[in-house]
């Protein structure tokens, strides 16, 4: 179906698939400012402003995370899927700028991810699966300032990501429940198959390649400046 999807779209557009590319990043960089404007002005006074440097890391980071989506590693039957790196490309805006960035990222790429490749079934399912899912990703900003917060960030994103999938297979899935499983059980190892395979190989690079550490925490530096 997803690859049904994707083929459609890009037929019916004429996108090379650097047109594709560039699509994609410029809809990511129109949803973040819209959300990043929309809450300075329900709370101005709180909001920390985005500058232009920010809302290109962040444009960049959600296309980034919505390319290697669309070609995973290993696609599930009924949704999921373990890809290069997609979760990782969102938490990361969290550890760059903190909570608030991370969490208006998060929900951007939750929209983007509605857009390209809607699943919907129900209204409320749609809000789980979408902004709730992904924008938990952004939790990882409140480690952003601690000690190895790269990792923990991540975690603590992927785990949030993690509660929201289970929370919609329970709630809207279980009747594709395999045989003998109940609904929550099945949840939990249907999304965690798929979540914590991504989330595990992503961690062993980020603890076993040092040299890749030290680029990211450079990447960080430079974005600061």
């Amino acid at each position: 179906m997803k690859e049904l999807l994707f083929k459609t779209v890009n037929e019916e557009l004429g996108f090379t698939t650097i047109g594709y590319i560039s699509f994609i990043l410029l809809i990511a960089l129109f949803i973040i400012a819209a959300v990043v404007l929309s809450k300075k002005s329900m709370d101005h006074a709180k909001q920390k402003k985005f500058d232009t440097k920010q809302l290109v890391f962040c444009a960049v980071s959600v296309a980034l995370a919505m390319i290697t989506s669309m070609f995973p590693i290993y696609s599930f039957p009924f949704g999921g899927s373990v890809t290069l790196f997609s979760m990782f490309f969102i938490c990361f805006i969290g550890y760059l700028y903190g909570p608030s960035a991370g969490l208006c990222t998060g929900l951007a790429y939750g929209i983007l991810q509605l857009v390209i490749k809607p699943y919907i079934y129900f209204p409320i399912q749609v809000i789980v699966d979408y902004p709730l899912a992904f924008g938990a990703l952004g939790l990882s900003g409140f480690f952003w300032k601690s000690k190895f917060g790269l990792v923990k960030g991540y975690l603590v994103g992927v785990f949030a990501r993690f509660f929201f999938a289970v929370l919609s297979g329970w709630l809207f899935f279980g009747e594709y429940a395999w045989d003998g499983w109940a609904a929550l059980p099945y949840s939990l190892a249907y999304n965690g198959a798929y979540i914590f395979t991504e989330a595990a190989v992503t961690i062993l690079l980020l603890i076993c390649i040092k040299p890749l550490t030290n680029g990211l925490n450079y990447i960080k530096k430079l974005s600061l400046e």
